[in-house]
């Protein structure tokens, strides 16, 4: 566990955007290297690596450029090793840069000024803040006094977050008797307590069942639009993107790709549409191959993926030659068209290093 210093707080200006929107977080030309030792195989290699070390630069961050305003949730997307938990990391000041600049909400992160510590929380879902043998509010107690949150204050704070978390109940069991879901809770009242304005998330949903991650993004639904915070969250879960965010940040072998809508993800990375005709006849489809690739046949249901501009002139060919009971048109999962741009990123990764 991090202990964090209190000290009071200290307002600091910050340049507002032209619509008079508050910029949180200002990143420019970022980077972050890591000198990697580069271990040979076998007996002899390891002895002579005492004495002639090899190492390599591993670039996690090259050089982004990224402002996020106040009270927007954002999620910050890519492949493993792309750079999102550096990124976070930098941010919340656990390490350095190698070169850069980086704000938030005024502050330098990684100056680990007291004042700034106070108002912003992180949760990494693979990392634990609680103690593991003692009740979560036990734990609890231990930042009240770590942030100097007043005792009526944080009473409030926590019976609030535990009735909204519905974990009440499981305050006097040790952390290490939890199920997964109620562990993650307990991260989030923690992250919570001292009530920060800016929350980093890093896969909070991680190896959560299906009902514990549609309780998570209710709560993180319900209480960033109660406290309008920003909030920055890295997820392998689209559905968590979905359900919580409006903008989108695509980062990959350390660089931005895309920074925008969701929307926009389809329209930008993805170039056809998913076309679903029901045949009224009961004889087997037909063969559509020529228009695009056939998906799935399911008879009398044909499903096929399209190019975007060639959707009117293959509707109207089918339309013409067959009767068609019922036809949808509809953009690609938002998973499978990320999925897509991982894996084209990754090819370029590997193709640059050969």
């Amino acid at each position: 566990m991090i202990t964090f210093l209190a000290a009071a707080r200290v307002a600091r200006p910050t340049r507002l955007n032209r619509e008079g929107r508050m910029p949180v977080v200002e990143i420019s030309g970022l980077k972050k290297s890591y000198r990697v030792y580069q271990k040979q195989e076998g007996l002899l290699a390891s002895v002579r690596g005492l004495f002639h070390r090899q190492y390599k630069t591993v670039d996690a961050v090259r050089g982004i450029d990224l402002k996020v305003e106040q009270g927007e949730f954002v999620a910050f997307l890519g492949p493993n090793g792309a750079g999102k938990t550096t990124t976070l990391k930098l941010l919340s000041g656990v390490i350095h840069p190698t070169g850069g600049t980086a704000t938030v909400m005024g502050y330098v992160p990684w100056k680990r000024e007291h004042a700034y510590r106070r108002r912003f929380a992180l949760v990494m879902g693979q990392k634990n803040q609680l103690w593991w043998d003692l009740p979560a509010q036990e734990s609890f107690r231990l930042h009240q006094q770590i942030y100097r949150i007043d005792p009526r204050e944080f009473e409030r704070a926590r019976d609030e977050l535990t009735d909204l978390l519905q974990v009440r109940q499981l305050l006097g069991r040790p952390v290490r008797e939890l199920s997964l879901g109620e562990r993650m809770k307990m991260e989030l009242i923690a992250a919570l307590l001292h009530s920060p304005e800016v929350l980093f998330l890093d896969e909070p949903t991680i190896g959560l069942d299906v009902v514990a991650q549609h309780n998570i993004q209710n709560f993180l639904r319900h209480y960033q639009e109660q406290r309008r915070i920003t909030i920055l969250l890295t997820s392998h879960y689209m559905k968590d993107v979905a359900a919580l965010c409006r903008r989108a940040v695509i980062i990959a072998q350390g660089t931005i790709m895309y920074d925008g809508s969701l929307a926009g993800i389809i329209d930008k990375f993805s170039g056809h549409k998913v076309v679903t005709l029901a045949f009224a006849d009961d004889a087997d489809p037909p063969d559509l191959s020529q228009f695009g690739t056939v998906v799935e046949v399911r008879s009398p249901k044909v499903k096929l993926k399209v190019d975007r501009p060639k959707v009117a002139e293959m509707l109207a060919a089918v339309l013409n030659d067959h009767v068609v009971s019922d036809v949808s048109v509809e953009d690609p999962p938002l998973e499978d068209v990320i999925a897509e741009v991982f894996t084209t990123a990754e090819e370029s990764l590997a193709e640059a290093k050969r």
